[in-house]
């Protein structure tokens, strides 16, 4: 399970998990988003412009 930790938040990626593929976000040990990475949008929870730049980011660096 790739875990990330980028601006406060941690993400949390299973590689065999069920689809769509997804990450979970938490910040302060408290969750915040299920982010669908297949189609750029919240499955559960709220996504700020700072979570959604951080995805982006790991997104493009090859870490998610």
């Amino acid at each position: 399970m790739p875990k990330r930790k980028s601006g406060g938040y941690i993400f949390l990626a299973q590689v065999a998990d069920h689809g769509p593929r997804h990450v979970h976000v938490y910040h302060d040990g408290r969750f915040v988003v299920k982010w669908d990475l297949e189609n750029g949008r919240p499955i559960k929870g709220k996504a700020t412009g700072r979570v959604r730049q951080l995805i982006e980011e790991l997104i493009a660096e090859g870490k998610l």
